[in-house]
């Protein structure tokens, strides 16, 4: 049977257990959870420039597919940026906003996007998205698919030669046998070994103290105290965060097994924290703050507390984030991530493929750069 698709306005129209039991739960983000607890709590919506219409799939009556799709009325939020895009064709007398985009909100974290049924055909499913896009002509500017995994962007690509690729780099660290954060430290070179091991003293001799808490273990007052600290480094920046305390304590609510907190207390007042998320076989670092200033204490509470723990977990992966070379000493590897375009006009389509041929010759090169100053003995 051939599949058609329907836009969703919140992921609520479809029940938890028929999203996840297409989505899985091995990538929160991908989990109707957390979706849901965006939309539920105000931070994805028309005011917020993140308009939900998700796609649906279905054969017949029956869902068979979903993906993430937002309208979208700028360009924050989304760390692959478009606006020298926008402007151009701006100027050039179209209109770019809304763009349409499948992606999670506010989380550069690479995973699946599209998700289906096991006895459908992921080709017969993008093949029916990519005609469902085509098909809206010039109500449609651009499309973009952000952050999928590399075997999803070779499958879009295959079904729709008419996307663009863009790379860029990001760091991850994955275990290679290390058994313990020693076994860590010693695939090291000795001068990298030593200033880690320097820089995790530091915060220990300047009164500091770290727990780590999972799940039901992460009470009210200490994720209260989180936001408190990750608000405060929104408004460092001058800004507003993205995302509520109520968006945090309706993940506690409904996902918590998938939370792990790092506090970081002096004496027994808390003063700093970090918020990660677990999947499968993957811990993701994602929110930070701290109410005071400490020497290395952001590289121990986001990076080397993240590292033990995937450690004591048996984790094999830890993406901790976005940008930062400073990742490259502390052992995070230099790893692609891929978006994917579909910009309807031929002739703007054609001026940013060249744009983008030349990007990824430039991403390529810097990933190599970056791969000779990572810190370890052996090349990994």
């Amino acid at each position: 049977m051939s599949l058609t698709v329907r836009e969703l306005t919140r992921v609520a129209d479809v029940p938890l257990e028929t999203w996840n039991a297409l989505a899985g739960r091995s990538y929160p983000f991908l989990r109707h959870e957390f979706l849901d607890a965006l939309e539920s709590t105000g931070c994805v919506d028309a005011e917020s420039g993140w308009v939900p219409r998700h796609f649906s799939l279905w054969q017949g009556e029956r869902l068979v597919g979903v993906l993430p799709h937002y309208l979208k009325t700028h360009s924050f939020g989304e760390y692959v940026f478009d606006w020298s895009w926008a402007d151009a064709w701006e100027r050039a007398g179209g209109r770019y906003y809304p763009k349409q985009l499948s992606a999670i909100p506010f989380t550069p974290a690479v995973g699946p996007r599209l998700a289906v049924a096991s006895d459908i055909s992921s080709a017969q499913a993008i093949q029916t998205v990519a005609a469902f896009l085509e098909a809206r002509g010039d109500d449609l500017s651009s499309w973009h698919l952000l952050f999928a995994g590399e075997r999803e962007v070779v499958q879009w690509q295959a079904q729709w030669p008419a996307l663009l690729r863009r790379e860029a780099v990001r760091f991850e660290w994955r275990d290679a046998d290390y058994g313990d954060f020693e076994g860590f430290l010693a695939s090291m070179v000795g001068k990298r070994r030593k200033e880690i091991r320097r820089e995790r003293r530091k915060v220990a001799e300047q009164g500091l103290s770290l727990r780590r808490l999972s799940g039901d273990d992460i009470d009210a007052a200490a994720l209260a105290h989180f936001y408190r600290c990750y608000r405060i480094t929104y408004l460092e920046r001058g800004q507003m965060p993205y995302l509520s305390e109520a968006f945090f304590t309706r993940l506690r609510a409904t996902m918590s097994e998938a939370l792990m907190l790092v506090q970081v207390r002096q004496g027994d007042t808390p003063v700093a924290a970090a918020l990660y998320l677990r999947g499968g076989d993957t811990l993701y670092g994602r929110y930070w703050g701290s109410e005071i200033v400490a020497d290395c204490l952001h590289f121990e509470a986001c990076y080397y507390q993240g590292i033990e723990y995937c450690l004591e977990q048996g984790l094999q992966r830890f993406d901790p984030g976005t940008q930062g070379e400073h990742k490259l000493l502390r052992g995070f590897s230099p790893e692609l991530s891929t978006s994917l375009h579909y910009l309807p006009h031929i002739g703007f389509r054609e001026a940013v493929a060249r744009f983008c041929v030349e990007e990824r010759q430039a991403m390529g090169d810097y990933r190599l750069a970056c791969r000779e100053r990572l810190p370890f003995r052996h090349v990994q």
